[in-house]
């Protein structure tokens, strides 16, 4: 019986000729990741399960990124803790601040991660990796700690749902209008502890940021990961950032999947997903009079070059409108400074809108965009739960990029114009 392909990257890391899905396996691990807020607790694990040493200082990043710079005692106390276990194991990907970047805009920019690889994170959103070719998924805290000191992990091999991808995008769409369009028709749990397998012709047309976005939200489908072949467009990307040598794998012509579903991507149009499920999605063009107090475009979904390039093509020169407060966040520091090169952090100031260093912040409803009771948000994160971004009785509307700056300058969510491939 033919493998899909997160199935052969699961059975060359678990030292096995072959796997199937529901197989019990434990498998070695290249890159075990944590955060500001996840890793004091596997920290915490760490010393009381009698660990001493990881397992390899240099498979293991830990990312300063949610509350960083620190917001209030709390998060300074859980910085603290990640920069003495840091120092103390040698850790050699580990960024503060002035280096920090949001996780899964970082650890790609930065080459920590590469095709064929098997990753760990302990944040739900880990599975962006899969854009790369990569297996990556989200763990808790405990199976962190014991990721570090092992190298180890068990995994119960997902069953996979094919998406069949053909056609181009339009011009006024992007991964994240694909995303939620595929969330919008599956559900929430429509992919639950599945692997979502992007394939077909209209892959190539795709860039490896509207890959890591789709990539980003395939556990919004209750997904195990998400994952695209290794392609031109991926080895382009690899090419002289990795550290370690990128290893490809593909599915078998018999790969068994439970279902198959074909994508058209030029039928996609630009597409919003209302409270408080990602998968209440409308057509942008059919929520014109929802009016919006805040717009933030950024986040691990988000805020990549791309992104910041399709704000920058919509606001310059133009002015957010009287009552919104919108917030441009660039994933890492190199896509700011990169910002700053190309006159876009100017012209969004000029815009009226703010810009920040790169944090998670206003995604969880941490700090920097914390929304009041009765107010709105569209905002280019990756979830809109009940509270998710500040008071229970607000609301919050995921979309692209495109979309958000669209609406940050009529302060009704408003779809970018068109323009046909």
């Amino acid at each position: 019986m033919g493998m899909t392909m997160t199935q052969k990257i699961l059975a060359a890391h678990a030292g096995l000729e072959s796997v199937e899905a529901g197989q019990l396996i434990s498998a070695s691990l290249d890159i075990v990741l944590g955060n500001d807020i996840t890793t004091p607790v596997a920290v915490n694990e760490f010393k009381k399960a009698g660990f001493d040493g990881v397992f390899d200082k240099d498979r293991i990043a830990i990312v300063l990124d949610h509350f960083v710079p620190n917001k209030d005692i709390k998060a300074a106390e859980q910085s603290k803790q990640c920069r003495e276990f840091a120092c103390e194991h040698c850790v050699s990907h580990f960024y503060d601040v002035g280096k920090m970047g949001i996780e899964h805009a970082l650890l790609p920019e930065q080459g920590v991660v590469t095709a064929g690889d098997c990753i760990i994170g302990a944040d739900s959103h880990t599975c962006t990796y899969g854009a790369l070719g990569a297996f990556s998924t989200g763990v808790g805290s405990t199976d962190m700690a014991a990721g570090m000191a092992t190298g180890m992990a068990w995994f119960k091999v997902p069953a996979a749902i094919k998406f069949e991808l053909k056609g181009k995008l339009n011009k006024n769409c992007s991964g994240k209008d694909v995303i939620l369009t595929i969330i919008g028709k599956i559900g929430v749990d429509g992919a639950l502890y599945k692997s979502m397998e992007f394939t077909g012709e209209g892959v190539a047309s795709l860039s490896m940021d509207d890959r890591l976005c789709i990539c980003n939200m395939a556990i919004e489908a209750g997904a195990k990961n998400g994952i695209f072949p290794v392609d031109g467009v991926t080895r382009a990307y690899l090419s002289g950032r990795t550290e370690r040598e990128p290893r490809e794998f593909s599915a078998d012509p018999d790969a068994v999947y439970e279902q198959v579903i074909e994508i058209d991507l030029s039928r996609i149009v630009p597409t919003v997903s209302c409270p408080h499920l990602p998968e209440n999605t409308k057509p942008a063009s059919e929520l014109s009079d929802i009016k919006i107090d805040q717009v933030v475009i950024g986040s691990c979904t988000n805020g990549r070059m791309e992104d910041m390039e399709a704000a920058y093509n919509i606001l310059n020169g133009k002015k957010v409108a009287d009552g919104v407060r919108c917030i441009i966040i660039p994933a890492t520091m190199k896509i700011y400074r990169e910002c700053i090169e190309r006159g876009y952090i100017t012209a969004f100031i000029d815009a009226g809108a703010v810009v920040s260093t790169p944090t998670c912040g206003p995604c969880l409803g941490g700090y920097m965009g914390i929304l009041a009771e009765g107010e709105r948000c569209i905002a280019t994160t990756n979830r809109n739960f009940v509270g998710r971004m500040g008071h229970v009785k607000s609301e919050v509307y995921l979309a692209s990029p495109a979309t958000a700056a669209s609406s940050a300058l009529t302060g009704y969510i408003t779809a970018p114009k068109e323009e046909k491939i």
